[in-house]
């Protein structure tokens, strides 16, 4: 017996999300998967650990929801928005049945979240300069009724590209019968072109969020899913019990106090001034193409041969990021000015050894 063939089909060839960092030499400079450099310091004592936690902890939910200029019924925390993924496609798409859809490039979790659901997957190929093709995604929603829910990464990941204002309320127009999802995981280095005040308007719009880049808890796995009451509601009935721990929702109370919410916008700031010593230092050497435009803590950038690019860097030490593209494309994320350089130095030396 192949314990393979137990599993439905649909599973059977699923490819699943793997770690950068699984089985990876000690030493390495992390600059792959779009983390706050430099750890934050948090001191909690827990003495109810005998008990379950809040199913939805109200003092955190009260307190995002000022954050985010919203009410607290319109708050749901998850474990991590990769949980937040798969909650909006387990409660809106049928198995076998419902399709999501999304624009290429963008975060590889849409798709595979969709294939262990059973959940199809519809695609819009880019537009000119690996932009979202958002006139693409306009035409798919009307033609194709077993689309439920269509994904817009904004600021998108892994381009970097800032969505407009516009471009969204186009796919909203266009979404009238299905749920439109826009993953804001790297709002807070652009708060301004945040949705949070269209969930008011559009009761199909959920915005979901993380404390895992700005906030710098990528460790903590907390997500947010902001949307209006119904929408929480529908998404409470799949929920799995408990899934926040008590020590998640405690630092994450934490983390949105007053001067926790100070000190995270101190870092988007040091953030923003190290990315753009980044792109002025990469738009400087030999053998990079183009530097994408970022609204991120990471840079897009095009060489030839990223392939072996991104294999050298790996054996000197430096971890990028290799999306996947016939554009030729590599990720940095934004680290410390030190590890910045020294990836600089090492793409240098890369640069003249690949050909």
């Amino acid at each position: 017996m192949s314990i393979t063939s137990l599993m439905p089909a649909y599973l059977q060839n699923l490819q699943p999300y793997e770690s950068p960092s699984e089985n990876a030499p000690e030493g390495m400079i992390w600059l792959n998967t779009n983390e706050y450099p430099t750890a934050t310091k948090y001191e909690l004592r827990f003495e109810t650990l005998n008990r379950y936690p809040e199913v939805q902890p109200l003092a955190f939910r009260k307190r995002y929801a000022k954050y985010a200029g919203v009410n607290a019924e319109e708050v749901l925390m998850t474990r991590g928005a990769d949980e937040a993924i798969e909650l909006l496609i387990r409660t809106f798409c049928a198995t076998l049945s419902d399709a999501v859809l999304y624009a290429l490039p963008t975060y590889s979790m849409y798709g595979i979240s969709a294939q262990t659901c059973g959940v199809d997957i519809q695609t819009v190929a880019p537009a000119r300069d690996l932009k979202l093709n958002i006139d693409g995604l306009c035409r798919a929603l009307r033609s194709e009724d077993r689309v439920k829910v269509v994904f817009l990464c904004n600021p998108n990941n892994p381009t970097g590209e800032l969505l407009s204002r516009t471009s969204i309320l186009k796919v909203l127009q266009a979404a009238r019968d299905t749920i439109v999802v826009v993953d804001e995981a790297y709002i807070e280095f652009c708060p301004q072109a945040s949705c949070a005040d269209l969930i008011a308007q559009y009761p199909n719009l959920v915005i979901v969020r993380t404390l895992s880049k700005a906030f710098a808890l990528a460790g903590l796995r907390c997500g947010v899913i902001l949307a209006q009451k119904e929408v929480i509601g529908a998404l409470r009935k799949v929920l799995a019990p408990y899934p926040v721990p008590e020590p998640v929702g405690a630092i994450a109370l934490k983390a949105l106090s007053d001067g926790g919410v100070a000190a995270m916008r101190q870092r988007v700031q040091l953030v923003i001034q190290t990315r753009r010593l980044l792109q002025t230092e990469l738009q400087k050497l030999a053998g990079v193409r183009t530097v994408y435009p970022s609204e991120t803590n990471f840079v897009l950038f095009s060489v030839d041969n990223p392939e072996a690019v991104y294999q050298t860097l790996w054996k000197k030490g430096v971890a990028i990021r290799e999306p996947g593209s016939d554009k030729g494309v590599l990720r940095v994320s934004v680290g410390t000015i030190e590890e910045c350089q020294t990836f600089i130095e090492k793409l240098r030396q890369v640069l003249k050894e690949v050909k």
